[in-house]
């Protein structure tokens, strides 16, 4: 077998993009709708991640495919492929922007259970990936990205073009959505929020789907009407970088000390910290989580309505219930 460094780059691409889906198949993540495997087979993501960074001690190291050294150029395809989430943006040395994980991106498109003919809003444009994904599904007209950043909505809108997508790309706040665009039937966003922003209800028609990174999950709600959305969390895990914009609040990180290690490391117990930042004391959540049996994501949710917006676990109207900023 030839080494890779005598392999044409595209054919090296249109293997390592080929790896790339048998590890998306093998990992479920579109069991339930397979069309979202066409979509991954033909967008590249090596288009969409000229470059990234690699986490080294004291910092990141760049990883480009225009590297002079061959080899590295051989690193930064197969990178490119790998089922893992790529730094693509790094300020002062905080990452800022990235690439999701390609199998949890998929995922997601499978729970966002979109229909042809349906409009959607996407919250962090990111390289535009996966706005490219949801075109080739959906068609350009159908698809709209947003982010705060000109520099990351630039790169998204070059990387589309470069690998034949042309989506309608905004410069924004994204808690504010694209009202211009709207209405929509989905709403995804690949960035973490604190709360369900109130501008996202009147852009979306009856029945819409919004699915959102939230704590260390993600939620998926139904939309009723302008002023009622409600949903549980899906069991998967999923850590984003922060909604970013004017109408974002960061709660002060939660302090573990005295808890038991067990807790502390323990991925559901910080998922109900998380949740619950600024509203319980992690030491009545760390009661609540060993009363009720260490509750699982799925039994929990969140309810938006026309005053306020609450999380809860099992049931919206029951005794655990807080606030939502």
């Amino acid at each position: 077998m030839a080494h890779a460094l005598d392999t044409d780059p595209e054919d090296l691409a249109d293997q390592a993009r080929a790896s790339l889906v048998r590890e998306i198949e093998r990992s479920g993540a579109w069991e339930s709708d397979p069309v979202w495997r066409e979509a991954f087979e033909a967008v590249p993501r090596h288009l969409f991640v000229p470059y990234y960074y690699i986490g080294v001690t004291g910092g990141f190291e760049r990883v480009w495919g225009e590297d002079p050294d061959p080899r590295a150029r051989d690193r930064w395809l197969r990178g490119a492929y790998a089922d893992a989430p790529l730094a693509t943006r790094v300020r002062d040395g905080e990452l800022v922007s990235s690439s999701s994980q390609p199998s949890l991106m998929a995922k997601m498109l499978t729970e966002l259970a979109v229909r042809d003919g349906d409009a959607v809003l996407e919250i962090g444009a990111g390289t535009g990936y996966n706005a490219a994904l949801l075109a080739h599904r959906l068609g350009d007209d159908l698809v709209t990205t947003i982010d705060l950043d000109v520099e990351i909505t630039e790169a998204a809108r070059r990387h589309l073009a470069v690998a034949g997508y042309h989506p309608t790309v905004v410069t924004g706040d994204g808690a504010r959505g694209v009202p211009e665009r709207a209405p929509f039937d989905r709403i995804v966003a690949t960035c973490t929020l604190t709360t369900i922003p109130r501008a996202w209800l009147p852009q979306c028609g009856p029945g819409a789907r919004i699915l959102a990174p939230m704590a260390t999950g993600l939620i998926a709600l139904r939309v009723r009407d302008a002023e009622h959305a409600e949903g549980r969390f899906l069991h998967t895990p999923a850590f984003f970088v922060p909604l970013r914009g004017a109408t974002r609040s960061e709660p002060e990180p939660p302090r573990l000390g005295g808890l038991p290690r067990r807790a502390r490391g323990h991925d559901l117990f910080r998922f109900l910290v998380a949740l619950t930042a600024g509203s319980l004391d992690p030491h009545d959540a760390y009661a609540l989580w060993e009363r009720e049996g260490q509750p699982t994501r799925e039994r929990y949710g969140i309810t938006v309505g026309e005053e306020r917006a609450w999380a809860w676990l099992d049931d919206p109207e029951g005794p655990y219930a807080w606030p939502l900023p």
